[in-house]
């Protein structure tokens, strides 16, 4: 059974930082690029950071570039994301991607990070 958990996230002040981190089973995670995503309340789920098999490569939307950080641990089968200089703006519920080229795509639950004073 494929089970991809993220735990981390929680309320933190603007300016402080949070790591996400999600822990995968049920498939070969080292073959999958993993991705971390973000849906506000009333806006479309976007893409925040990837990085493919291997971690030799990672891309981030231009409004966390410098703040995130993407990794992996393929012996752990988890997938982080170091959150720095957090503002109210990265408010929203943070989901773990998992997909492979060849067509498997798995999602998990979310995650609520809330930046606010």
């Amino acid at each position: 059974q494929v089970q991809l958990v993220e735990s981390g996230g929680g309320l933190v002040q603007p300016g402080g930082s949070l790591r996400l981190s999600c822990a995968a089973s049920g498939f070969t995670f080292r073959r999958y690029s993993m991705s971390w995503y973000r849906q506000a309340p009333g806006k479309q789920r976007e893409l925040v950071a990837s990085i493919i098999s291997g971690g030799g490569s990672t891309t981030y939307a231009d409004s966390v570039k410098g703040r995130f950080t993407i990794s992996r641990d393929d012996a752990k089968n988890t997938v982080y994301l170091q959150m720095n200089s957090l503002k109210p703006e990265d408010t929203a519920v943070y989901y773990c991607n998992a997909v492979r080229i060849t067509g498997q795509n798995y999602w998990g639950q979310g995650t609520q990070v809330t930046v606010s004073s």
